[in-house]
């Protein structure tokens, strides 16, 4: 009698956390739905995303690329200026990236810009400015910033004109002016005409190792 006494309170806590656990990842806070923000991600399916659709899925609210998974997700609409926040958890070497103001067919990171996400542990050479939150080839990040692999980590890209911000766990990793990076050639030595675009699609750009992504809102400043 007193086990069953002793259980009926945790159960009853359990089921609330249990619930809380199953509802859509995505959810705004208050201040965010007044600042403007908006979720891009339904929890359920990948309705407002176009192209590489069958390489990732949906699990438990979240966006994952599956391990063999991957392509170039990318949102239906297009974006110019623009705060856009995530939360994502990488596997041991996992690779993949955030391409942003980019077209829909291309290499991203030269089409568009890439931000680069990169587990610590990635086996292979890198150059400085092949390391998580760089932009690819042009500007590189701060280290030392990620949370150890498996764990959650928050981060944020501000894009306002030519300079783009990189917040990761709480830290600016990158704030550069990508006309001044690239001029009077970018640190790769390669064209990168999409530093020139004023807008395109924001994606996800998955190399056949397995992330997760949560919380994936964004506001608008171009409107």
């Amino acid at each position: 009698m007193r086990l069953c006494a002793r259980i009926a309170l945790p159960v009853t806590l359990f089921a609330v956390g249990l619930f809380a656990v199953a509802a859509p990842a995505a959810d705004l806070s208050r201040k965010e739905k007044a600042e403007g923000f908006v979720s891009l991600l339904n929890g359920k399916d990948l309705t407002g995303w176009v192209g590489a659709t069958k390489g990732y899925v949906v699990e438990d609210g979240k966006l994952v690329c599956p391990k063999r998974g991957g392509g170039n997700l990318y949102t239906k609409n297009e974006y110019g200026d623009f705060i856009f926040r995530f939360e994502f958890k990488l596997t041991s070497g996992a690779n993949n990236g955030l391409g942003i103001r980019a077209p829909l067919k291309g290499d991203a990171a030269y089409v568009g810009m890439e931000i680069q996400i990169l587990d610590t542990g990635y086996k292979g050479r890198l150059q400085p400015y092949q390391y998580h939150g760089s932009i690819y080839g042009v500007v590189a990040a701060k280290r030392g910033f990620l949370k150890p692999t498996g764990e959650w980590n928050s981060q944020e890209i501000i894009a306002k004109g030519n300079q783009i911000k990189v917040v990761l766990n709480g830290t600016t990793i990158v704030d550069a002016d990508i006309k001044k990076a690239s001029t009077p050639k970018t640190i790769d030595g390669r064209p990168h005409p999409g530093l020139k675009r004023k807008k395109g699609h924001i994606g996800f750009l998955g190399h056949g190792s397995r992330v997760e992504f949560r919380n994936i809102r964004i506001k608008d400043l171009s409107k």
